[in-house]
């Protein structure tokens, strides 16, 4: 049974999230809290994985959790139901492209969904940044940890005005957080 939850939540996930794994962030955490699978530091921690590993943010998060709750069974659980909506929807708009290359109620529609997916993204961005940047027992100016702030300040700077590759970023960024957070 545990399965069949763990696939049907994700399907559902997958399903109803665009814009990619940032933006399916706040459904995904809403469905872990919804069944008690862990606390919001532990999927902060899982957002954290989920980005440093390779392939889509999602998925990622889907292996972990199904993994973490059911074992291998219950990660190809998680991970085929998080999955299956996109490749059925691409299989689906393959078929239909050249009717949807103009139609202006597609357009319009994708019109809505951008700002939408950055919306989601941004509350994706809120959501781990409470937990990452803030001190969870103290208020919001008073709680402001402040080398996780300039560690995300030096991300945001080496990122945008240097475009340093995010994976000098990843491994200096933690060798930082080593050194001054041990």
């Amino acid at each position: 049974m545990i399965y069949l939850t763990l696939f049907l939540s994700f399907f559902r996930i997958g399903i109803f999230s665009f814009g990619g794994g940032l933006a399916m962030l706040p459904l995904i955490f809403q469905t872990v809290a919804q069944f008690g699978y862990m606390s919001q530091e532990e999927f902060t921690n899982l957002v954290a994985l989920s980005q440093v590993t390779p392939g889509p943010v999602a998925v990622n998060a889907a292996t972990y959790i199904g993994f973490d709750f059911a074992g291998l069974p219950g990660a190809v659980c998680a991970t085929f139901g998080v999955a299956l909506p996109s490749f059925l929807l691409i299989i689906t708009a393959m078929k239909f492209l050249d009717k949807f290359n103009e139609n202006k109620g597609i357009e319009a529609a994708f019109t809505g969904i951008r700002p939408a997916t950055v919306g989601l993204i941004v509350a994706a961005a809120v959501f781990v940044g409470q937990s990452a940047l803030l001190d969870d027992t103290v208020k919001l100016l008073e709680g402001i940890q402040l080398i996780p702030c300039l560690v995300f300040l030096a991300t945001v700077i080496l990122a945008a005005k240097f475009k340093m590759s995010p994976v000098k970023i990843i491994i200096i960024m933690a060798a930082v957080g080593v050194i001054f957070c041990s």
